[in-house]
């Protein structure tokens, strides 16, 4: 594969080419692939520190502890997915894990409250998880998902690599199943997040995050009672 000495941008047909190579080895291969290229944080991991996100925690670390972690810290988050990302960060030695914030200002002045969710989810989606990512991701080629095919209907035919405007998305993950994620988890002795066993099969903010009954597909538990599936990063 492509060695760069600086990780740039590839072109739609280059990403086509390594998609070729890349859509049936494992994730770990993907990302070692990634940690030997973008070797100065061009495409960091973004983890929500949610149901399967200590999968992909536990084989970047391996890889390279000091690699980049961004959480986006929207504010709305339940009290144990923070502890949860604390214990996962001193459990891989993560050094080089980073919060991002929603503008202070912009709070203040589009909810004062804290309350938009309520009125109007994707404008809360957008002012406390996409406009913080987007205004970090503005020098960076990319970043790394923990999305997954058999999530959603709208995921069914995700790729390994995308090509998102002026950014890359690497979805290690993308032809896992859900029996993959336990099986890795069981496998590897990982601590899972302590909403899980309650029934949360995918955890965002929340208040827009409730329980899976069986046979639910595993994000019919975020934003129940409406048509949104997605916070606004992946559209």
């Amino acid at each position: 594969m492509l060695k760069r000495t600086q990780f740039t941008l590839p072109a739609a047909q280059e990403v086509e080419a390594l998609n070729a190579s890349l859509d049936r080895v494992r994730p770990e291969l993907v990302l070692e692939w990634l940690a030997s290229n973008a070797t100065a944080g061009e495409v960091p991991l973004v983890s929500s520190f949610g149901a399967d996100s200590v999968v992909l925690l536990n084989m970047i670390a391996q890889i390279d502890a000091n690699y980049p972690v961004l959480f986006i810290d929207t504010g709305k988050h339940f009290a144990l997915t923070l502890e949860y990302r604390d214990e996962l960060k001193a459990h891989f030695g993560l050094n080089n894990l980073h919060s991002i914030t929603p503008d202070q200002a912009l709070l203040k002045v589009h909810d004062p409250h804290g309350a938009l969710w309520i009125t109007d989810p994707d404008a809360c989606c957008n002012l406390r998880k996409t406009a913080p990512l987007a205004s970090l991701l503005v020098s960076r080629v990319g970043w790394i998902t923990g999305r997954k095919r058999f999530q959603t209907e709208h995921r069914t035919h995700l790729r390994i690599l995308e090509l998102d405007g002026n950014h890359l998305k690497v979805n290690p993950l993308a032809n896992w199943g859900a029996a993959d994620i336990a099986d890795y988890i069981r496998s590897h002795s990982l601590p899972g997040h302590p909403l899980v066993p309650k029934g949360y099969v995918s955890i965002g903010c929340a208040p827009c995050t409730s329980p899976v009954s069986e046979g639910e597909d595993s994000r019919s538990g975020r934003w129940r009672g409406s048509d949104k599936t997605e916070c606004g990063l992946h559209i």
